[in-house]
């Protein structure tokens, strides 16, 4: 080949990749747009074809798909599991975007198994290992505790997640600790996900459309947690018509009202949830006010609010604005006069606004606010105590999406956030001004983070994904940062068998500090300062997906490796509360966590659902250091949350039109303690008389009994009212079998019957929740 053919080629070549749209021999444009439900609600995973060119795409998160197709007159089919398919003719005659409004199937079982088979493809030949996504619609026909339906809990059945205790919300995700993981709304940060002290989520279902956990690989634009991302999407409002739905259950009721804004243009949602624990309670201690030896009963009650709203300025341009408010709030009277009065909650809200340059290219530019706070207030008589802490942020983002050919798929990205951390405020006072005493600790931190990735189509066989994100942060005069490569690739054997592999590394900047192994509301977050440095952590994982039974099966194994450094914990006697010294209590060590993932799933058909079983380690290591001796004398320890085996089983079958069976089965290895090897008699020369003194050995050194329960479900759809809507009965059995599951384990004295001296100690179990029924009921009209 001459050097002017080569050139020419190689300037064709060129040309072909950086003018989208244009290729030899034939013009072609791009079809956009976004697939939604009559109610507003965006569609993941539905199928946009042109069956006549054999090309199709399934829609992303958002509902959102891209097509690159030849000029002229095309038939386009759209598919949804459970809504009926849609053919538009769209004649091509520049770059189009084509929107399309799909209304409920009133023949769902034919639509199941088509969808069914394309979301366990698409899952089959991504680049992303590690990563669950669940639908409300899933997560509402499983069985739940008091019929409260909660997407955190729904999680832990996914295999390579650990719950923090019985009916915790809490999330531990391949051996990281709760406050790694990365919670997002609309992609704006959640600090404490938590109600009634991690019973129960602040996601009200009625009003999310979906969640995607990622466990590794993580994509450039997540970073400042170490452990997973939790990414929530609340749904849009009905665009069609005016919706009110919303459901009574034994502890709580919700209410959704949404609609469509200036004809259809825009749409709007507004969604609320409140337990009535105080209702009850109140009436029970009027009803008993007065009696001798009566002890009130603490008033207690939560509430959130959600709302969510959206509005085309133009054919180019989309204003999208989500909010958030909860609090729970807790208060207690005694007879002799002391009350205490807590609360504590979330408050966000955020601003984006979407503009197309192009179907190929897309700018998300948002601003958003998000801050927990709780306050603790005690008082008797005349004194009083109040504590508190805050943690405040203001942050600004830019996202780029930009897709030149059908082989790459670029994301640029930038964000900047300004912290302000309230660590403590701590105020004691009585009314005659004798006592006043107040003190309060505040610092700021600004965190920046700026990265990008491409989706590389190397071949039909052959997909990459690389990434790389700079993050860095400044809390006074301390400066902090560093690079965050991040990497997945899928390789093909045949269409049905990939093998994936993946590698992230991660800093986190902030960090949870807790004198407990549960998150609860006092629990503070503190910025990376002076000693205190930035977590980071790294993990390599590999894997191989397997279609089976004719696609109806998708089977995964994944093996992964994580370590870090610099992971927090406190030493003995820690003071944590107003300290403007706290950097002096914390211990720094290393952490590693490594285990094997087996996944079934299966979507097709009257019986879903999946069968997931971990094997995993998790160790800690905190050597000798500030004075001390360490944590375990340095020598390598369980945490609380590491689970050598935990298997989940669930079941969802269809049995007719009206009614789906639902089971859950959990099993796990019983959570690491500590417990006293025995105790030695010690003699009191203050008080007199001997006391037994406990003796402890290394931390974690035993384990509580496997934890194993059985929930069942039933979802009774009862006929169509006089007002029309739709309407059902969803009844739960929590812990089928009454399993009396270890919570915590004390010690009692055993005394002698006819001396009353204490003759040894005896070990006695706490349990949580026996067998639990409910009943929820639930309406859209």
């Amino acid at each position: 080949m001459s050097q002017i053919a080569l050139r020419n080629s190689v300037l064709i070549s060129l040309l072909v990749v950086l003018l989208p749209g244009v290729s030899l021999g034939q013009v072609r444009h791009i079809l956009s747009g976004i697939v939604r439900a009559a109610d507003g609600t965006a569609l993941p995973g539905a199928t946009v074809a042109v069956p006549a060119l054999g090309l199709g795409t399934a829609t992303e998160t958002d509902g959102t798909y891209q097509l690159d197709l030849p000029a002229g007159p095309q038939q386009v089919v759209v598919s949804f599991v459970g809504y009926t398919s849609q053919t538009a003719e769209v004649k091509l005659t520049r770059n189009q975007h084509y929107n399309f409004t799909l209304a409920a199937s009133q023949s769902e079982l034919g639509e199941v198994v088509v969808q069914g088979q394309q979301s366990l493809k698409e899952k089959l030949t991504t680049t992303q290992m590690g990563v669950e996504h669940l639908s409300i619609r899933e997560a509402k026909l499983l069985p739940a505790l008091f019929g409260e339906v909660d997407i955190l809990k729904t999680l832990q059945l996914k295999p390579g997640v650990q719950s923090g205790g019985e009916g915790s919300s809490g999330l531990f995700v391949r051996g990281g600790s709760s406050d790694q993981n990365l919670i997002l709304l609309d992609n704006v940060l959640v600090y404490n996900p938590n109600h009634l002290f991690g019973l129960f989520s602040v996601f009200n279902s009625d009003a999310v459309q979906s969640v995607d956990l990622y466990k590794a690989g993580f994509p450039a634009q997540y970073g400042g947690r170490l452990s997973s991302v939790v990414d929530v999407k609340l749904r849009e409002g009905d665009r069609q018509k005016f919706t009110t739905s919303g459901g009574i259950g034994l502890i709580s009721s919700r209410l959704t009202f949404e609609g469509p804004i200036n004809k259809g243009k825009g749409s709007f949602l507004v969604s609320g949830r409140r337990t009535y624990f105080d209702i009850f309670t109140r009436a029970l201690n009027r009803a008993n006010e007065g009696k001798e030896d009566y002890s009130p009963i603490p008033d207690y009650y939560f509430y959130d609010f959600n709302a969510k709203a959206n509005y085309s300025l133009g054919e180019k341009d989309q204003l999208f604005f989500t909010g958030y408010l909860g609090r729970d709030i807790f208060g207690f009277t005694s007879p002799n006069g002391f009350k205490s009065n807590f609360t504590w909650g979330n408050t966000l809200g955020v601003l984006r606004w979407q503009h197309v340059f192009s179907p190929r290219l897309t700018l998300n530019t948002s601003a958003a606010v998000t801050t927990y706070k709780y306050d603790l207030n005690n008082s008797i008589d005349q004194f009083s105590f109040t504590l508190g802490s805050t943690i405040l942020d203001y942050t600004q983002r830019a996202d780029l999406d930009y897709v030149p050919n059908e082989r790459h798929t670029i994301k640029v990205g930038a964000m900047l956030t300004e912290h302000n951390f309230g660590v403590g405020r701590l105020q004691r006072s009585s009314q005659d001004n004798s006592v006043n005493f107040g003190a309060d600790v505040n610092y700021t931190g600004q965190e920046a983070g700026l990265y990008a990735s491409d989706n590389f189509k190397a071949s039909d066989k052959l997909q990459l994904e690389g990434g790389l994100r700079f993050s860095g942060f400044r809390s006074g005069t301390n400066t902090y940062g560093g690079i965050e490569p991040r990497a997945s690739a899928r390789y093909s054997l045949t269409d049905k068998v990939a093998l994936k592999g993946s590698y992230a590394l991660m800093y986190q900047y902030v960090h949870l500090v807790s004198n407990s192994g549960a998150s609860l509301p006092t629990d503070i977050w503190y910025p990376s300062r002076l000693s205190v440095k930035p977590e980071r952590s790294q993990q390599v994982s590999t894997g191989a997906s397997f279609l089976l039974g004719d696609g109806k099966y998708l089977l995964t194994n994944e093996v992964y490796y994580k370590w870090a450094r610099n992971v927090i914990d406190f030493k003995d006697g820690a003071q944590i509360f107003a300290n403007n010294d706290l950097d002096s209590q914390f211990l720094f060590g290393r952490g590693w966590a490594y285990g094997n993932e087996l996944y079934l799933e299966k979507k097709t058909g009257k019986t879903t659902g999946w069968i997931g079983y971990t094997l995993a380690w998790t160790k800690r290591n905190f050597p000798p250091q500030l004075g001390t001796t360490g944590i375990n004398g340095g020598r390598d320890f369980y945490p609380n949350y590491d689970r050598r085996h935990n298997l989940n089983v669930v079941v969802l079958h269809q049995l007719n039109a009206r009614i789906n069976l639902t089971a859950s089965f959990v099993f796990t290895s019983g959570a690491p303690t500590t417990l006293p090897l025995g105790r030695f008699a010690l003699q009191d020369i203050y008080q007199g008389g001997i006391q037994a003194v406990p003796i402890y050995p290394d931390r974690n050194s035993y384990r509580l009994i496997p934890y194993h329960r059985l929930d069942l479900g039933v979802v009774y759809k009862l006929r169509p009212s006089r007002i029309g809507g739709d309407r059902d009965l969803t009844f739960s059995i929590y812990n089928a079998y009454n399993r009396r599951n270890a919570y915590f384990i004390y010690f009692d004295q055993t005394r002698d019957k006819a001396t009353d001296k204490v003759t040894g100690y005896a070990a006695r179990q706490v349990s949580l929740f026996p067998f639990i029924p409910s009943v929820t009921y639930n309406f859209r009209f």
